[in-house]
């Protein structure tokens, strides 16, 4: 007869059970009693197995099937199992797409009260779930359950396709999609998908703009909550990433990741245009454009465009002026750090880069592209003045100028101007008398790298410059100009004493 009454009171909305420490009000009986034990905190429904107790027989009863994995409700649309009738509820509305629960501050809906629950402290901001270890609060009990694991280390959800186990059973499911290709999350703007909604609401902003986690050191914003981690570390110091091959550490776990790629060669990103592989996404990305030709990157400055963010930061510097990159060793700053890690090797005498050709190597990936042209012959870069072309992109700069007479590169102690940095620098040395090239055989010093290499050879005997009509060699290329004329005199020598006997014999005298 009481369950009879207290269905019918679902239909009439009569709830005469009131509580007497809040305002709160039920149905029926056992209900209210339930719920007194919120206030008093009496758990009298205690675990045989584990050492829990419960305030209500049925969320004992519940706790029990997962020490059994008992799962005695099955959905009729798939093939999943649910310990309770509550959750299997909840999880047909994934099904039908109903959601039920609105939320009386903003537009939203959800499947479920709980959801709601915890929706609506986003809006009011409470947190009622601290962690017991250090002092970080929480708007649910299972965003705290997840917490604590990174305390304890515990990762109960395993991976049934590779080795890798989660902290938490929603990591797991975005997880499995790395393995299944799934990105069940599509952008409404454009034709990305996504293998988890954070992902997704991470990508929107890309669209809008938006960057709502502030750095509370500098005035940089930032699209996602991990990306302002990683950017605090920068002020901190802090690189929690050990490479358990060699002795660095990094910032992020995606940059470690990155590096290991060194040691290991692997390369998972290919291009569909060629065959280079990469080994991260960005990388990939950046190189896609090389066969696009797209530069979504814009200097506010002048009109020059980039293919990627970290190309127009360096290019910004050459505005601004800023080195932030100083060497340990001497005193040069430079504008990027991979120029600086070029630079060192110049101090160590490190060449990692060797040529499949030749036995030559090189402290730069660029200088090797470069030297590689060598064999090739290529010339990727022409003139469109003129029908010369070029190996490299800044010696066409150079020549270009010999058509504008542009000299950019001005001399603060006389008057004279140069078309390239590396002529100014090296005029600059005839005012200061420096000479900052030695010699590691002798004494001399040399005011460019350039004469101290032809002066090397000296020393070595090589003679790299042969000539092509007789079997001599130059130890350089003006020598070898020069030598070329004494052909080009001898033939125009011989050219003229065979006319000279032609036209001698055309003619005869006789002597009377």
């Amino acid at each position: 007869m009481s369950t009879l009454r207290g269905c019918w009171r679902t239909h009439t909305g009569e709830k005469p059970y009131l509580c007497d420490v809040c305002d709160k009000s039920f149905s029926q009986e056992s209900i209210l009693e339930n719920h007194i034990r919120t206030h008093t905190g009496e758990k009298p429904y205690s675990c045989d197995v584990c050492d829990k107790s419960f305030s209500q027989r049925g969320t004992l009863e519940y706790h029990l099937r997962t020490h059994t994995g008992e799962k005695p409700y099955p959905c009729d649309v798939c093939e999943k199992t649910f310990g309770s009738s509550s959750t299997l509820t909840k999880h047909r509305r994934t099904h039908t797409g109903e959601k039920p629960y609105p939320c009386d501050v903003c537009d939203k809906t959800f499947g479920s009260s709980s959801t709601l629950t915890e929706h609506r402290r986003t809006h009011t901001g409470e947190k009622p779930y601290s962690c017991d270890v250090c002092d970080k609060t929480f708007g649910s009990s299972g965003t705290l359950t997840k917490h604590r694991r990174t305390h304890t280390g515990e990762k109960p959800y395993p991976c049934d396709v590779c080795d890798k186990t989660f902290g938490s059973s929603s990591t797991l499911t975005e997880h499995r999609r790395t393995h299944t290709g799934e990105k069940p999350y599509p952008c409404d703007v454009c034709d990305k998908t996504f293998g988890s909604s954070s992902n997704l609401t991470e990508h929107r902003r890309t669209h809008t703009g938006e960057k709502p986690y502030p750095c509370d050191v500098c005035d940089k914003t930032f699209g996602s909550s991990s990306n302002l981690t990683e950017h605090r570390r920068t002020h901190t110091g802090e690189k929690p990433y050990p490479c358990d091959v060699c002795d660095k550490t990094f910032g992020s776990s995606s940059t470690l990741t990155k590096h290991r790629r060194t040691h290991t060669g692997e390369k998972p990103y290919s291009c569909d245009v060629c065959d280079k592989t990469f080994g991260s996404s960005s990388n990939l990305t950046k190189h896609r454009r090389t066969h696009t030709g797209e530069k979504p990157y814009s200097c506010d400055v002048c009109d020059k465009t980039f293919g990627s963010s970290s190309n127009l930061t360096k290019h910004r510097r050459t505005h601004t002026g800023e080195k932030p990159y100083p060497c340990d060793v001497c005193d040069k700053t430079f504008g990027s750090s991979n120029t600086l890690t070029e630079h060192r090797r110049t101090h160590t005498g490190e060449k990692p880069y060797p040529c499949d050709v030749c036995d030559k190597t090189f402290g730069s990936s660029g200088t090797l592209t470069k030297h590689r042209r060598t064999h090739t012959g290529e010339k990727p870069y022409p003139c469109d003045v003129c029908d010369k072309s070029f190996s490299q992109r800044g010696t066409l700069e150079y020549h270009l100028r010999t058509h504008t007479g542009n000299k950019p590169y001005s001399c603060d102690v006389c008057d004279k101007s140069f078309s390239q940095r590396g002529t100014l620098e090296y005029h600059l040395r005839t005012h200061t008398g420096e000479k900052p090239y030695p010699c590691d055989v002798c004494e001399k010093t040399f005011g460019s790298s350039s004469n101290l290499t032809k002066h090397r050879r000296t020393h070595t005997g090589e003679k790299p410059y042969p000539c092509s009509v007789c079997n001599k060699s130059f130890t350089r290329n003006y020598s070898l100009t020069i030598h070329l004329r004494t052909h080009t005199s001898e033939k125009r020598k011989k050219q003229g004493h065979k006319a000279k006997t032609k036209c001698n014999s055309q003619y005869t005298y006789s002597v009377d």
